[in-house]
């Protein structure tokens, strides 16, 4: 069954000021006995979340409507300083490039993970957000740890 992940109820609250935020936790949550919230496993997330940080560098087949275009301006400041909410489905070749794998592991996501984070620290241009468009550095950046916040909120202690 899926997962309505607008309402996910005992999500964490998150915040990264940097990819080492990012990568701290994310090793933190690998190597602790976890839960995830949502549809995802930890691997899937840790997946997607590489997946969106190597888009920022190469570029996505993201393209979003007329009325999307015309509104960046207002989305930009929300989206690079506020978690992003949950519940954004992706459609089309977006989907295709963006939702990973079922069978991603743990260990396979977490590698993803470190090398894309590696690859934002060392490399300096951005392509265009298919979101937002063109972003400087520090605002692509931003914007992914943004994004990166909402999903490992998913991300929970598992019960005892």
């Amino acid at each position: 069954m899926t997962v309505q992940t607008k309402s996910v109820k005992g999500r964490r609250t998150v915040s990264y000021q940097s990819f080492d935020d990012l990568l701290a936790d994310a090793e933190e949550m690998a190597h602790s006995v976890v839960q995830t919230l949502g549809n995802w496993s930890l691997g899937q997330i840790f997946q997607h979340i590489a997946t969106g940080l190597e888009s920022s560098i190469d570029g996505s087949p993201m393209t979003v409507p007329w009325f999307i275009k015309l509104a960046r301006p207002l989305m930009k400041k929300r989206f690079l300083t506020k978690t992003l909410s949950p519940g954004f489905q992706l459609s089309g070749r977006a989907r295709e490039f963006m939702v990973p794998v079922a069978t991603v592991s743990t260990a396979e996501g977490l590698d993803a993970l470190r090398l894309a984070v590696s690859r934002c620290e060392t490399e300096q241009e951005r392509a265009p957000n298919g979101l937002l468009g063109r972003l400087s550095r520090e605002e692509s950046d931003q914007f992914q740890l943004r994004h990166a916040e909402m999903h490992m909120s998913f991300v929970v202690p598992a019960d005892e």
